[in-house]
């Protein structure tokens, strides 16, 4: 049984432990709520951990509305949606709960609820963000469910465009929720699948914020230790769903992640959001199906860090014994092998190249990608 528990100010105000779902409203209210939207998955809606939630709410007298018209890859439709119900229902804040389309959805929709301007706008592109009227955005209280995207510790959201198929990153420092409730006991239920690609999702955030060649030794150190946390607690979690102690570590790994990945991301990232967006495929899974043929592809540029990431996280071998572990632990976890036993068939690849070059994560990859070099990576992805 875990014992884990622990408040962080850092990055913002982070409550993590067993049973720390009843502090639901008390977070609320602590952020002037009084009338909270609950935003969520379609999946998560109808969920007794949802129910639990909606419970809390309304036994302190803020109500138990929900809005869970989000896709798996939310999108714009998504989101006018979710603005519209929270104007309507005369909604004063947000509690995003669920994984990260439940969380991106809602902290967008806090966003929103205080701007005239489109969404697109605001995508994070040198200093968009400061087109936008504070006045009017609502305070978030982030609930995880999952273990991967770190999106409650985020300052931006990724919602895809629906019609040129684009996720795109929108950011604003009020993106930070103001309060974090991460229960282990809600992440219990996950599906093996999820359990396996969200925990990929939280190691490829490490990873890549580690590997990228920006100078950020804070980000550094969080995303080695985070690798540790994921390389000892996911195969834990993912054998034993009830595993509190796992489930706990693995909420931990993923806020280290999104923390750490202010650093860069890369080519990881920068290939997975345009196959989301197309395929709508899971994107932790489509990070753990292209991250050997990223490593590849970086490898003369990273192979001296890896070497020192190994040896931390206990592994032999240097570069080849890292590479080795991950071809390993995705074996363990039920990865598919590539894009092609993902069911995807190599005949966009073009198109997809020409995406992943102009995705944001692109401009942290080790080394530098072009449009030719990025359709051989995606070629040997397939």
């Amino acid at each position: 049984m875990s014992t884990i528990s622990a408040n962080w100010s850092y990055p913002n105000a982070f409550k993590l432990g067993r049973g720390r779902i009843k502090e639901l409203a008390d977070a609320c209210k602590s952020l002037g709520m009084k009338k909270p939207l609950l935003v969520t998955d379609r999946g998560l809606a109808s969920m007794a951990i949802t129910k639990t939630a909606l419970d809390i709410m309304e036994d302190a007298g803020l109500g138990r509305a929900i809005f869970s018209d989000v896709d798996p890859n939310p999108n714009e439709k998504n989101l006018e949606a979710g603005v519209k119900a929270f104007k309507d229902g005369g909604h004063d804040g947000v509690v995003a709960f669920g994984g990260g389309s439940g969380l991106d959805l809602g902290k967008c929709v806090a966003f929103m609820a205080g701007q005239t301007r489109p969404v697109w706008d605001f995508e994070d592109i040198g200093d968009w963000w400061t087109r936008a009227s504070l006045e009017g955005i609502a305070p978030i209280v982030a609930v995880p469910t999952t273990a991967g995207t770190g999106s409650e510790v985020g300052r931006a959201s990724v919602i895809t465009n629906s019609a040129t198929h684009v996720k795109k990153i929108i950011f604003h420092p009020k993106f930070l929720p103001g309060v974090v409730i991460a229960d282990p006991e809600l992440t219990v239920g996950m599906p093996k699948v999820i359990t396996a690609g969200t925990g990929m999702d939280a190691f490829a955030h490490c990873l890549e914020a580690y590997s990228s060649p920006f100078y950020h030794p804070m980000s550094a150190g969080i995303a080695l230790e985070g690798m540790r946390l994921v390389k000892e607690f996911l195969p834990r979690a993912y054998r034993e769903g009830t595993d509190l102690e796992a489930r706990a570590n693995m909420m931990s790994a993923a806020a280290m992640g999104a923390v750490a990945f202010q650093k860069g991301l890369g080519a990881i990232h920068a290939l997975s959001h345009p196959i989301g967006a197309v395929y709508n495929t899971h994107h932790g899974m489509t990070n753990a199906v292209v991250m050997p043929a990223v490593l590849r592809f970086n490898r003369k540029t990273i192979e001296d860090k890896i070497a020192r990431a190994a040896a931390y996280l206990g592994i032999s071998g240097g570069f080849d014994g890292f590479y080795d572990y991950v071809l390993q632990l995705r074996a363990e976890l039920g990865v598919p092998e590539s894009l092609s036993a993902m069911g995807i068939a190599p005949d966009r690849i073009d198109e997809l190249s020409a995406m992943a070059i102009e995705d944001p994560s692109a401009g942290g990859n080790p080394v530098p990608m072009t449009l030719e070099n990025t359709k051989a990576l995606f070629r040997d992805c397939f």
